[in-house]
């Protein structure tokens, strides 16, 4: 497995070095677009990047890639006409996005530039072209389909339109609920770990490096690579202690030594751009004991025996979950967990396949309406927590059906409404615009019918 992920880090890496060096090896035009150009290189770094996710090699995707990118020229001329933008500091921390995810894979900044055989500062400026032109359009899709409404009418006679050999079976489904308690450290628990983040608060202002610190001793996984870096943020992107401090300080200030849901941090402002500012911190994340899971167990205990003891009849789930839970996620939703897999929806119907394995051998045992007893799970990152779970709902596996399965299927044609309004709009626009497909192209069969035809007086000037 070790080798298989340095592998498929390597690709990674390798992708990324995009425009320069593929460039300079596969430099030829493959398509036109108005006054755009799509080179080679272009579609062998996005057919790279498929790679590297785990893509199977099949040379047709490539003419997908093709067709992406001829569509994304398209939307970005028209969005010049329509004075569509994005501005700067989007496109900045699109681009700042990318690098940092490359450099948490790669494990630094140094290797990532060693490798790349430029600076980061280089590389960003190299790809920000390409980015802002992604940006710009999605934008302009957006501006195409915003005022799509999909009627329930709309969704019948989508229903109604699928033949009945291919309407899909849907999965069994669960609702479930759940109250989470999660372990806390007491104050005197706290204090080791507060002590630490000073101790390293106050060698900074003796003059040591503070990036070199923060790669050492950060146990934030996403910036102890970057020294600490976040890059810019605004209000709403970071949690509201590190806001509340970030904001307050001057360039070059270092906040004092602050708690929040995270841990122990203290931050240094590093730049500032309108209403997001640049920082950079150290992150000490203090380690549960075996104190505050007891003491976890015994409130989720209490939690679960007023709800057990509760008048029949009342909502007792749900004010238990507002009242108690630690899940900020579920608090407010009466604990009930939402499908992740179909976010747009906002289902809490769950396919059983998907559920996290601890909670699936729970409630497999659990009858409709009734409510676990504490169980000790333990996440990804190796977290502990107990949790409550409430089965509300099971749904059997089943053939779709508007009664049932209202939700996905408006989904669904609301999808086939967008789909069908951007192929009329690249139809349009494929008759407005001068479009060239190189012959090596040519015959993919999603690029048919897009390049210009070539006239006799064209053939024969």
């Amino acid at each position: 497995m070790k080798k298989l992920g340095i592998t498929l880090l390597t690709i990674c890496l390798v992708i990324s070095v995009a425009g320069a060096q593929q460039r300079k090896l596969l430099d030829k035009i493959v398509a036109v677009v108005g006054n755009s150009i799509i080179l080679r290189s272009d579609i062998e770094l996005d057919y790279a990047n498929y790679l590297a996710n785990n893509g199977q090699p099949n040379q047709e995707i490539k003419c997908q890639i093709a067709v992406n990118l001829v569509s994304q020229k398209l939307l970005a001329a028209q969005a010049v006409i329509d004075s569509i933008e994005v501005k700067e500091d989007e496109v900045d921390n699109e681009v700042d996005r990318r690098w940092r995810r490359m450099v948490q894979q790669a494990g630094g900044e140094d290797k990532v530039e060693t490798f790349l055989g430029r600076s980061g500062v280089q590389w960003k400026d190299e790809i920000r072209p390409d980015v802002k032109e992604l940006l710009v359009a999605e934008r302009m899709r957006g501006k195409i389909t915003d005022k799509i409404n999909t009627t329930p009418q709309d969704v019948d006679k989508f229903f109604k339109g699928i033949a009945k050999d291919s309407i899909p079976t849907i999965n069994k489904e669960v609702e479930v609920g759940e109250i989470e308690i999660d372990p806390k450290l007491n104050k005197d628990e706290k204090a080791y770990y507060k002590e630490k983040d000073q101790d390293l608060l106050d060698r900074v202002k003796k003059g040591e490096d503070f990036a070199t610190l923060a790669t050492a001793y950060s146990q934030d996984p996403g910036s102890a690579p970057l020294g600490g870096d976040i890059g810019f943020t605004d209000r709403n992107g970071v949690v509201k202690e590190y806001a509340a401090n970030a904001f307050r300080l001057k360039v070059g200030e270092y906040s004092p030594v602050f708690e929040s849901e995270a841990g122990f941090h203290f931050l240094q402002v590093i730049d500032r751009r309108g209403e997001q500012v640049h920082t950079r911190h150290i992150l000490i994340m203090p380690k549960i004991t075996e104190e505050s899971i007891a003491r976890a167990k015994l409130r989720a205990d209490t939690v679960y025996n007023v709800m057990i003891h509760a008048p029949k009849g009342a909502d007792v789930f749900s004010s238990a979950a507002s009242a108690y839970s630690d899940n900020k996620d579920t608090k407010y939703t009466g604990g009930m967990m939402l499908n992740q897999d179909n976010v747009q929806v906002r289902t809490t119907l769950i396919p059983t396949d998907r559920l996290d394995p601890q909670v699936a051998l729970v409630i497999d045992t659990m009858k409709v309406g009734e409510i676990s007893k504490p169980q000790l799970v333990m996440d990804n990152a190796g977290k502990k927590t107990y949790k409550i779970f409430y089965l509300k709902t099971v749904v059997d596996a089943h053939k779709a059906n508007m009664a049932q399965d209202f939700p996905r299927i408006r989904e669904a044609a609301n999808q086939a409404k967008i789909a069908r309004t951007m192929s009329e709009w690249f139809e349009k626009k494929k008759k407005e615009s001068y479009i060239k497909i190189d012959p090596e192209y040519q015959s993919c069969p999603q690029l048919k019918g897009w390049a210009t035809p070539v006239t006799s007086t064209q053939v024969n000037p």
